[in-house]
C-alpha cells in the first residue's frame, strides 16, 4: 500500500510538471529558458511530500480558492492537480470559492460551456468531488448572474443557496462559520456602470448589511470567518474608492462583532496578511489560482507574497490556521489564530 502511495506521489510530480510546461511554454525557446525553474518546482514538491502536510490536519478542515477562471491555463490546472492530491492527506469537508471562478466576462446560462472549461474538467480530483460554497465576484457580475446559483440545481457539488448565506462547519466538537458575502453591490462604480455588471445595481446591500448584522449576532461558534471577493484593506493598483466603499459600508458592521476572527477575500491575485493596530480582526487576502500579480509591503502589512495559490482552513476548539499554500505545495505562511 505504502510503495502504491509512493508511486502516485511520483505520478502526480510528473503530472504537474507537464502541466506546468503545457501553461507557460510558448515556443522552443521557452522551453529551454523554463528547463531549471520546472526542476525547481518538482524538487520542491518531492522534498515536501505528504508528511509535510500532516501538520494542516485538524478538527475541520476546508480549502479556499477563488480568481482562478482561466480555462486551465497560467497555474490553474497545476493547482487544482495539487488541491486533489494534497486533499488525499488533508482530508478537506469543502471548498469555498470566493469569486471570479469565471473570467472574463461571466457564464451566459448553466450550459456555457466555461462550466467544463473552467471548472468541472479542471477540478475533476476524486477528493474535489465534495461541496463547493461559491461567492460572486465581479468578474460573475459581468454576466449572468442567476446563472451562477442556478448550476446548484446542475451540479451535485455546486452548493450556492442564495448571493450571500452562512454555513457552520463541524468536527470532534469544533465549529466553523463561514458568512459568505456578497460583495460587488457594495462597491459604486459596479452599482453605476449597468452595461458592465447589469445585475449589480439590482441588489439591495441595506438588506445584505442587516442580514450580516443578525447573523453575527446570533453566530456562537468556535471562529466565525466572513469572506467575501473584494478586500477592506489590500496593496494593489486597483482604485482606492473600491476599498473606500467596503470601509463605509462592511466595515463598521464587522467591527461590532467582537466575535469575528478573520475577514477574507481574493480579487487582488497575491497573498496578503493585514492586521490593523487597534482591530481585533484579522485581513487575509488569498492568491489567484491561475494567474497572480507582484505585491509589495505598506501600511499593516504583516506579510505578502506574490506567488499563486490557495488558503487550507484548519481549526480546532484553541486555534484557527490559514495555511498559504504555493503551486509547488510548499507552506508559504502559516497564520495562527487563538483563543
Amino acid at each position: 500500500m505504502k510503495m502504491n502511495k509512493f508511486f502516485k506521489q511520483i505520478l502526480f510530480v510528473v503530472t504537474l510538471l507537464f502541466s506546468f510546461i503545457s501553461s507557460q511554454a510558448q515556443t522552443p525557446a521557452d522551453w529551454k529558458q523554463m528547463k531549471a525553474d520546472v526542476n525547481k518546482v518538482g524538487m520542491e514538491y518531492l522534498q515536501l511530500m505528504p508528511a509535510d502536510w500532516k501538520q494542516m490536519k485538524a478538527d475541520v478542515n476546508l480549502y479556499w480558492v477563488n480568481d482562478m477562471g482561466r480555462n486551465g491555463y497560467y497555474d490553474q490546472k497545476t493547482i487544482a492537480q495539487l488541491m486533489g492530491t494534497m486533499a488525499e492527506t488533508v482530508g478537506p469537508e469543502a471548498v469555498i470559492a470566493i469569486g471570479d471562478i469565471h473570467h472574463f466576462n461571466g457564464v451566459q446560462s448553466v450550459t456555457d460551456p466555461l462550466w467544463m472549461t473552467n471548472y468541472e474538467l479542471i477540478y475533476s480530483h476524486p477528493e474535489l468531488m465534495c461541496f463547493w460554497y461559491p461567492v460572486l465576484g465581479n468578474h460573475e457580475y459581468r454576466g449572468n448572474t442567476q446563472a451562477v446559483l442556478d448550476y446548484a440545481h446542475v451540479s451535485r457539488r455546486w452548493a450556492m443557496p442564495a448571493r450571500y448565506y452562512s454555513k457552520v462547519f463541524e468536527g470532534n466538537g469544533c465549529t466553523v462559520r463561514i458568512v459568505f458575502l456578497d460583495t460587488t453591490p457594495l462597491i459604486s462604480k459596479y452599482r453605476k456602470n449597468a452595461e458592465t455588471y447589469p445585475d449589480a445595481h439590482l441588489q439591495n446591500l441595506e438588506q445584505e448589511l442587516a442580514w450580516l448584522d443578525s447573523t453575527l449576532t446570533a453566530a456562537h461558534e468556535d471562529w466565525v470567518i466572513c469572506v467575501g471577493h473584494h478586500p477592506i484593506y489590500a496593496q494593489t493598483l486597483k482604485s482606492d474608492k473600491e476599498r473606500a466603499d467596503m470601509q463605509k459600508y462592511l466595515l463598521p458592521v464587522l467591527q461590532r462583532h467582537a466575535n469575528v476572527s478573520v475577514y477574507g477575500c481574493g480579487h487582488i491575485h497575491n497573498f496578503q496578511y493585514i492586521k490593523k493596530k487597534g482591530d481585533n480582526i484579522n485581513y487575509w487576502v488569498n492568491s489567484a489560482a491561475a494567474l497572480s500579480r507582484p505585491v509589495q509591503p505598506t501600511d499593516g502589512i504583516r506579510w505578502c507574497d506574490g506567488s499563486t495559490g490557495f488558503t487550507v482552513i484548519s481549526a480546532n476548539k484553541q486555534q484557527l490556521t490559514l495555511y498559504a499554500i504555493n503551486r509547488a505545495g510548499k507552506i508559504l505562511y502559516p497564520l495562527p489564530v487563538k483563543k
